[in-house]
């Protein structure tokens, strides 16, 4: 289906739902965005569970959001409930705001829901020559280093910085490994997930979708990840005021309230200290990664980014394929 029609159904199934023709636009934007990134775990699979729990008052369709000013560069953010799409978008541009005036940003938003990727909001930043980093806790889903419960999310780590060039440099990484939305995707459409990524409630290695979502991921490096994600449930969450340590609700099947997740974002001006020197040896640095030996089997030297700026770029040349249950489920949602 073509790029332009689905947003436009995406937008109209928002604004059907209650929010406002803005608010409906920036988050169809974001739902169509991650398809083209090659994301649809974070796509148009996730558009039910939003319609859901804005039925079911767990989701402000209208809400009034409150901008606390802390001083010249940090803001706190109340999102009274917002979709996280709405409340995100309104938190980088206001740290956007802080680092252009002052060298550096910092804004902590509270009583939001899932935001998508991360990387929207660091390419915002980075558009604008910031230097960003993202941050957002999610629904228990790893177990913390040796214990057998879940209680970190997959917390995504986001940096980006302008490169010197037309693609941006955007490290997007959730601390598990693999992201909870690609289990969650393969859950529903009764496919296989890799192996070595979750264990099932008994503490076994499985490949079964169902079996990984009542189990535990597995973070990425060990111990390193499981730091990691605490660091990340720590800033976004307890700096914030907002849901910790396990009580982040999952938006698929904990419909007891509200998530009140919370998002952090940190802006810096790359200028502040080296001046128009930062692009220059910012260049310099990914030339010389660039042009080292490659080991076998790779053709290029890719920074992260580079690779899903590439494949956003073909996929806006194509129909975008969607599954027939979600194909369903769009229709169902349009046709309410």
């Amino acid at each position: 289906m073509k790029k332009k029609i689905l947003e436009k159904i995406v937008r109209k199934i928002f604004i059907r739902h209650g929010l406002i023709s803005n608010h409906a636009k920036i988050c169809a934007k974001y739902i169509i965005d991650a398809e083209l990134f090659g994301e649809n775990s974070h796509g148009l699979s996730r558009l039910k569970m939003y319609c859901d729990r804005i039925k079911k008052k767990l989701i402000n369709p209208k809400p009034k959001i409150k901008i606390k000013k802390i001083s010249n560069s940090v803001s706190y953010i109340d999102a009274n409930n917002s979709i996280g799409f709405v409340a995100a978008d309104i938190g980088i541009k206001k740290a956007i705001q802080h680092a252009k005036k002052s060298g550096i940003g910092l804004v902590g938003i509270r009583r939001s829901n899932h935001y998508g990727l991360s990387r929207f909001y660091a390419n915002q930043a980075v558009k604008k020559n910031i230097m960003v980093w993202c941050f957002t806790n999610a629904p228990p889903a790893i177990a913390p280093y040796g214990t057998r419960k879940s209680l970190f999310g997959t917390n995504p780590i986001c940096f980006g910085t302008p490169s010197g060039n037309k693609i941006p440099f955007i490290l997007d990484m959730s601390t598990s490994k693999i992201n909870r939305g690609k289990i969650r995707r393969a859950q529903k459409l009764g496919l296989k997930i890799p192996y070595g990524v979750a264990l099932d409630r008994s503490g076994k290695i499985t490949t079964n979708a169902h079996h990984a979502i009542h189990g535990t991921q597995l973070p990425i490096a060990g111990f390193k990840g499981s730091g990691l994600a605490w660091m990340v449930d720590i800033l976004s969450g307890v700096l914030t005021g907002s849901s910790h340590g396990g009580k982040t609700k999952d938006p698929f099947d904990d419909f007891s309230g509200p998530q009140n997740m919370g998002h952090l974002f940190i802006t810096v001006n790359p200028k502040i200290f080296v001046g128009k020197n930062y692009i220059k040896e910012i260049k310099k640095n990914i030339k010389l990664i660039k042009k080292l030996p490659k080991a076998k089997g790779f053709k290029n030297i890719n920074f992260p980014g580079e690779r899903k700026n590439y494949l956003y770029k073909k996929n806006l040349k194509r129909d975008i394929a969607l599954p027939s249950k979600i194909l369903q489920e769009i229709k169902k949602l349009d046709a309410f």
